[in-house]
């Protein structure tokens, strides 16, 4: 693997620890802008709103520029609207970094991914994208809790400063490291223009897989955006295990995508159907078994480590299906993962409104993976009755992987 994919990984890591930190940060930030904790809960939504609606608009811009110009502008912006959110007193002013940072993280990650599959030979593109994701893991597993301890010590400010001190090295590395290039030059698909590759990315094989996996991350991020209460309230834990539980989670997520680093290229379709069985069933037995403590470790673990297994190889699954969009197929995969980390805590939120209780989201996760495992099969069965075929004709991870449908 190139040195440069480690590099946007360490760019990665800062992005992931910015957008999962004020998880640990809310309270105090409240306090110190004076306003109340609802409405600085609005931050994280801001952040996931500007990630759902940069990753595409971000990718198309950054056409304009050649990928060196992109993810320096982009990882820049960031940097800076990091330093303007520790400094601020207005919380407005606030608001708007989070949204600014989260364009300039959604149109870095959109010009990562495709920058990571071009790095590689074409039959390696799960393996690139696992090294990349594994930004966002570690930053689950160290950035995080990291995050929420400074907070603690020196205020929230801290955590803002951190992120972007953490990104200066990325951001000197990427300056020495990405060869020089004019606008525009020779880079796949730039010869294509908006349309023609907005128009590939219409093909249903692709939007049944970025269907999957806003599924699929909407399950993960509907348990994980409940996890302290489930363990304190349901599995009795005390306040004390919730970082230790939350950087299990983080572990498994860094083992799930390492597995699909060494098996989404070769395997891909066996690997999203026994994992996405795994998976689901997971759910369902955390679920029930959510009151006892050592079960409650356990599927931390296993969940984490399933639920990004199946989520990266749904990733590399577009990259490997969007060959005809080059430029825009990371904006679109990243907007997809964003859509589900916006829709699994609000219908986990409506579940816990209705009543059910703090096992509720773990139930919704289950449905909404078994919903994922439902659309897949209708597409593999749509697709193999169109080719007159039965079975799928097996893993083809040089050509693209598992078709889903066509």
């Amino acid at each position: 693997m190139s040195f440069l994919l480690y590099v946007l990984a360490l760019a990665v890591f800062a992005q992931g620890t910015s957008e999962f930190m004020l998880s640990g940060l809310i309270p105090d930030l409240a306090a110190d802008l004076g306003v109340s904790v609802s409405s600085a809960g609005l931050l994280t939504s801001a952040f996931a709103v500007g990630m759902v609606v940069g990753a595409p608009l971000m990718a198309a811009l950054g056409r304009r520029w050649d990928r060196r110009r992109a993810l320096l502008g982009f990882l820049t912006a960031f940097v800076v609207v990091h330093i303007v959110g520790a400094v601020t007193d207005d919380f407005a002013v606030l608001v708007v970094t989070r949204v600014a940072g989260a364009l300039a993280n959604a149109g870095f990650l959109a010009v990562a991914l495709t920058a990571a599959a071009a790095m590689v030979a074409p039959d390696a593109k799960g393996r690139a994208t696992s090294v990349l994701l594994s930004g966002v893991t570690l930053a689950c597993v160290a950035g995080v809790p990291a995050g929420a301890l400074l907070g603690q010590v020196w205020g929230w400010r801290s955590a803002f400063w951190a992120v972007a001190l953490v990104s200066l090295p990325a951001l000197a590395a990427l300056v020495r490291a990405l060869p020089q290039g004019a606008p525009g030059a020779a880079e796949p698909g730039r010869t294509r223009g908006v349309r023609q590759e907005l128009r590939a990315l219409r093909r249903p094989r692709l939007l049944v897989t970025m269907a999957l996996g806003a599924l699929v991350n909407g399950a993960t991020f509907c348990t994980f955006t409940y996890l302290t209460p489930l363990a304190t309230e349901v599995a009795g834990f005390g306040g004390g295990w919730v970082p230790p539980l939350l950087a299990l989670f983080g572990l498994g997520s860094f083992l799930g995508v390492t597995a699909a680093g060494r098996l989404a290229d070769s395997r891909p379709l066996r690997l999203l159907v026994a994992g996405g069985v795994a998976l689901c069933v997971g759910w369902a037995v955390f679920a029930a078994t959510a009151g006892d403590q050592a079960a409650t470790v356990t599927l931390v673990l296993v969940q984490g480590t399933l639920s990004f297994m199946v989520g990266t190889t749904l990733i590399a699954q577009v990259l490997y299906a969007a060959g005809e969009a080059p430029t825009l197929a990371g904006g679109f995969a990243t907007a997809a993962l964003n859509v589900g980390a916006a829709l699994g805590p609000w219908a986990g939120g409506v579940a816990l409104s209705g009543g059910f209780g703090y096992r509720a989201p773990l139930w919704v996760s289950a449905l909404l993976v078994a919903l994922a495992l439902l659309a897949g099969g209708t597409a593999w069965a749509v697709a193999a009755r169109r080719a007159g075929s039965s079975a799928p004709a097996g893993d083809r991870g040089r050509t693209g992987g598992a078709s889903l449908t066509e």
